[in-house]
This record gives C-alpha cells, sequence and structure tokens, in this order.
C-alpha cells in the first residue's frame, strides 16, 4: 500500500510507527511490512504516545500499514521462551502478581482506547491480513475501510489466550453476541464481502482504491462542522446504555447546544 503521508514531516516515526498531521488529517502508519506489521510492546507504547501527540487541530485520523498485511497480529517472538529483548516474556508476565498482571495488560490497552476519543473520527484502512492484536486495532477505530483481500481473524482462543486489547467490546457492537463468539472461538477468517455484510467494515473497495476510499471519506468528515460531529458521535457512542427515553433527552440537551452556539448565544 503505497504511503499518502511520505512528503510530510513526520511528528513520530519510532518502533514501527510514524504519525504525521496534515492541518485537521492526521495519519498513522504502522511501517514494518517486511514483518507483516506484527505488535510487540514497543509499537503500542509508540502507538499511545501518538495518541498524546495529536495537536487539538486534528479532526480525522487514519491508520494503515505499509505493506501487503495491515497487521498480521503479535509479533511472534514475544512467545518464545527468550521474547523480545528489552521486553517481559510472556512468562514473566504471567508470574507477576493479579495487580502487576492487570497493570501491564492496562498499559498495552492504552494504544487501543485513544481511537474513540470524541474529538476525533479515525478511520482504519485495511488490507490483507489483520490478524489478532491487528485485527482488534482495526476494530479500535470508529470506521473501516477495507481492501477485498482483507483477511479478518481472532485467533487469539486458537492459542489459548482471550482477545484482551479491547476489541471484544467492539465486536459485539457490530456483529452482535452469538457471531462474535462464532469469530473468536473458531479462529476463522472473515473477508471483505462477509465483513461489509456483518458491519465488520463500511465498504470495501480493490486493493489499488484503498488509499482513494479513504482519503473520500476522510473529505467528507471533515466538510461537516466540528463541534456537529463531536456531538453527534457522544450521542451515538451514549445510545447503547441509554434508554429510549433517555436518548431522546440526550437529544434534545445536545440539540440545545448546538441551537445555542449557532445563535452565539453559547457559553
Amino acid at each position: 500500500m503505497a504511503s499518502p503521508d511520505q512528503d510530510l514531516a513526520p511528528a513520530l516515526d519510532k518502533d514501527g510507527v510514524r504519525l504525521t498531521v496534515d492541518d485537521a488529517l492526521a495519519t498513522v502508519t504502522l511501517t514494518n511490512p517486511a514483518k507483516r506489521n506484527a505488535q510487540s510492546p514497543a509499537l503500542w507504547r509508540a502507538l499511545t504516545e501518538a495518541g498524546r501527540l495529536l495537536p487539538g487541530s486534528v479532526r480525522v485520523v487514519v491508520l494503515r500499514g505499509e505493506g501487503r498485511s495491515f497487521s498480521a497480529g503479535l509479533d511472534r517472538q514475544m512467545f518464545t521462551p527468550e521474547g523480545i529483548p528489552g521486553e517481559s516474556t510472556f512468562i514473566e508476565l504471567a508470574r507477576r502478581d493479579d495487580a502487576g498482571l492487570d497493570a501491564s495488560i492496562a498499559e498495552f490497552q492504552e494504544a487501543f482506547t485513544w481511537w474513540r476519543r470524541s474529538d476525533i473520527v479515525s478511520i482504519a484502512a485495511v488490507q490483507g491480513h489483520a490478524i489478532g492484536a491487528g485485527f482488534q486495532l482495526a476494530l479500535a477505530c470508529d470506521l473501516r475501510v477495507v481492501a477485498d483481500d482483507v483477511q479478518f481473524a481472532m485467533r487469539e482462543t486458537s492459542l489459548g489466550l482471550v482477545p484482551d486489547l479491547t476489541g471484544t467490546h467492539p465486536l459485539v457492537g457490530l456483529v452482535g453476541y452469538a457471531r462474535a463468539l462464532e469469530i473468536c472461538a473458531t479462529g476463522r477468517f472473515v473477508g471483505a464481502a462477509e465483513s461489509v455484510a456483518s458491519g465488520l467494515a463500511n465498504v470495501a473497495v480493490p486493493g489499488d482504491q484503498l488509499d482513494e476510499a479513504v482519503r473520500d471519506l476522510a473529505a467528507a468528515l471533515l466538510a461537516a462542522p466540528r463541534d456537529a460531529v463531536v456531538e453527534t458521535k457522544a450521542l451515538l457512542q451514549g445510545a447503547v446504555d441509554r434508554t429510549y427515553d433517555e436518548q431522546r433527552a440526550a437529544e434534545r440537551a445536545a440539540q440545545a447546544r448546538r441551537l445555542r452556539d449557532l445563535a452565539g448565544l453559547g457559553e
């Protein structure tokens, strides 16, 4: 996949992650195509840092991966006895007490949480394999545009683990409990057509049109007034936890804020 941000000076470029900012549009790129953008704790720390570095002008964030795969999941070196140099091995993690292990996983999860912030809309541009942690990173975003060769799979259960990088909540919300359970428990691949039909992806396009489709979507999002998008996103994010009447009240309150702002009567 070609890099649409290659002419911009990166705000961050380390550990397999590059962040570039072009006014209201930021692009986060996974930059280790030789390893199919395999993920490690260092990469997760870099993703977390990228989120913290976003300037307030950014409204849309595009997440993409260089090469033929978006991300093939965890770096397999993490499963070896020696692990990744400078990082805790799985065995060392397992030996920590409950509080220590919980804190470590919570730190890993930070790389996956900021994509749904209310002040931005995030788009994952996904081609090729998006497996395990790669699937969960795509699920961390608000929207997914996929190439027709995409292959989603949640392989954690097949390895004796569970998906723990924030992917279970959005997966159930998108496809429902029964299908989410079947996808996770079997570890099977989900292709482009099923991704769109089930709600995992917003749209599927030929691979050579993925960048263009993402640019068009980002442009459409940026064309809408920022405050209206922020309020709408908050309304939709909270809808699942509200009753019908509570959602009606939330709509009224949000609209009152928008009307007052438009009339110059806001606080």
